[in-house]
């Protein structure tokens, strides 16, 4: 079918043959004739199938051509990326129809500004709830003449907490009116919302055949606790990706995390709800145009943001269901170019979490080990040598020549000179290597192993048992219950054997972390560390502590036991 088949206005058509359309989507192709004839509608489609034009095209097109006719279609959307991105697109379907006025009026943006397009004669309104409810309240906007209302990704608008705010917007708008309703889910609150404002929709369900997850390439990395931050920097040196996208669940996780990729070297930035629309603005300009390769953003941020050519996205938090984590990886591996998605988790917990992603999206996420710093430095060592050489062959070597022939005359070797600024050059490409990065020991047997005791800063005294401590041990350093040996409480401290060449990592792990609620130290068991100096009274060791030993089975019972629980 061709869009000029959809009865739609030669002014649309043409706008839609400018803008490279064709034929429209399956969402398109149900929902414009049945929108047409002014019916409610219930549309189920996912992200990224043409819902804007599906409902955008029927709205416009009965606009009237009188200007004083008023607001006549409301079309509420979750973010004010969304609600900016469905207005553009409207402008774009109503080019060559003057007569039609979309403005967005959302938070975050100057509310003069709103009003002074609003009083030049808007009859399309795309925006949030809030701001349609402030300048309903304000009389800016008047809905007596509406005749539809929209609203867009419902299931994400009730998910944020806007439920109240549409109910009362639909309280107030006449009831002889059009309701139409898409939404990629279809939860109780949604059912509830059309049984009570729409009388008799029409459903029109669409699978997407082609799931945004299929063209992507998938991954996953098992990192220690706490070094997520580490194994990002890692992925993003070893992969070098043009334009990325990395997805926190938490507005101070996208600012602590920016901060510390910049102070790397990174050019990054961040987005969230709590930065004003004319910082927002100026972030997507900046990764839009490349200038800021890396974008950081929580999901409801990321809603509306349409960038092409993101070669990869990174989960830095494990995504909080499966439709956020099909919505983050879409953004890359669009238009038939190649993507990949690389998720980090910590902890068992995630493992199953990320399972049932697999299980949900019937997708493959490759496991796969963190790249080594030693492979990142050979990389780049590699790229230094293949630049040089090309330098090299080109002749383009001249201003080169003339410093190494006035090194030389100074007495300075050229393969010292040489020496000296390949070294300068390697150490300035490995600057943003962390310090410190191990991969997750998968299965390490203790065997004969030389092992050291780990003091850890809790007790008996903080109702402290040992698989407690256990439980702690496994899910912040990635190793196995079988990695650890004798275990021994005492009333304010307790002692762990752990591999001598695990020490490090078991301390850095754990240093800071929580036991039962406890925040705790840890570091290398002092001999000198006796029982009197902490604390613990004149009695002997032996009577005052309580050990235990894990057992070496192949299921590891001790580690299943009761951990998630405790802490």
């Amino acid at each position: 079918m061709q869009f000029n088949e959809l009865n739609i206005q030669p002014e649309i058509l043409k706008a839609i043959e400018e803008m490279g359309y064709q034929t429209p989507s399956e969402i398109q192709e149900q929902s414009i004739p049945v929108l047409l004839e002014g019916k409610d509608v219930i549309g189920r489609s996912n992200t990224g199938t043409g819902k804007t034009a599906a409902f955008g095209i029927p709205a416009i097109s009965a606009i009237s051509r009188d200007v004083n006719k008023g607001i006549e279609v409301l079309i509420l959307c979750p973010t004010r990326e969304l609600a900016m991105q469905a207005c553009n697109e409207l402008k774009k379907f109503s080019k060559y129809m003057p007569w039609v006025k979309p403005c967005a009026v959302y938070g975050g943006a100057s509310m003069e500004k709103q009003i002074f397009e609003l009083k030049r004669g808007a009859n399309i309104i795309v925006g949030t709830p809030g701001r349609v409810m402030d300048h309903m309240d304000r009389r800016t906007i008047k809905l007596n003449t509406l005749r539809e209302i929209i609203l867009d990704e419902a299931d994400e608008m009730l998910n944020m907490g806007f439920r109240e705010d549409i109910e009362e917007i639909l309280k107030k708008v006449p009831e002889e009116r059009q309701t139409v309703l898409f939404s990629a889910t279809m939860p109780p609150a949604i059912l509830a919302i059309t049984k009570l404002y729409q009388k008799e929709p029409v459903l029109i369900k669409v699978e997407n055949k082609t799931r945004t997850v299929d063209t992507v390439e998938q991954f996953y990395y098992e990192v220690p606790m706490g070094r997520k931050t580490d194994a990002l920097q890692l992925l993003l040196l070893v992969h070098e990706p043009s334009l990325s996208m990395i997805f926190c669940n938490t507005k101070s996780m996208v600012d602590e995390l920016t901060e510390t990729l910049c102070a790397k070297g990174f050019k990054a930035a961040g987005i969230h709800g709590d930065m004003k629309q004319s910082q927002r603005t100026q972030v997507m300009d900046r990764f839009k145009s490349g200038k800021t390769p890396i974008l950081i953003a929580t999901d409801v941020a990321a809603r509306g943001i349409d960038v092409e050519n993101i070669d990869a996205v990174f989960n830095f938090d494990l995504p909080q269901d499966t439709e956020y984590y099909i919505h983050r990886i879409g953004r890359t591996g669009r238009a038939g170019k190649t993507g990949a998605a690389y998720t980090l988790i910590s902890g068992r917990k995630q493992v199953y979490q990320l399972r049932d992603i697999m299980k949900s999206t019937k997708a493959e996420i490759t496991e796969k080990p963190l790249p080594s710093t030693d492979e990142i430095k050979l990389k780049k060592l590699t790229k230094i040598t293949d630049k040089v050489k090309l330098a090299i062959d080109s002749g383009k070597c001249d201003e080169g020549s003339a410093l190494l022939s006035q090194l030389v005359s100074q007495g300075y070797s050229a393969e010292q000179v040489a020496s000296a600024m390949l070294g300068l050059k390697a150490a300035k490409e490995n600057k943003a290597l962390p310090e410190f990065v191990r991969a997750v020991p998968r299965e390490t047997a203790r065997g004969n192993v030389n092992t050291v005791k780990v003091y850890l800063s809790v007790g008996r005294q903080q109702k402290i048992a040992p698989n407690f401590i256990l439980g702690a041990l496994v899910d912040s350093t990635g190793m196995t219950g079988k990695s650890f040996g004798k275990i021994d409480i005492y009333d304010k401290f307790s002692t762990v054997e752990v591999p001598e060449t695990d020490s490090d990592h078991v301390i850095d792990s754990m240093n800071n972390g929580k036991i039962n609620g406890n925040k705790i130290t840890a570091r290398i068991f002092d001999s000198k560390d006796n029982v009197k100096k902490q604390g613990e009274g004149s009695r002997s060791r032996d009577d005052r502590r309580s050990s235990y030993r894990p057992k070496r089975d192949s299921k590891d019972r001790n580690v299943n036991r009761g951990t998630k629980k405790h802490y």
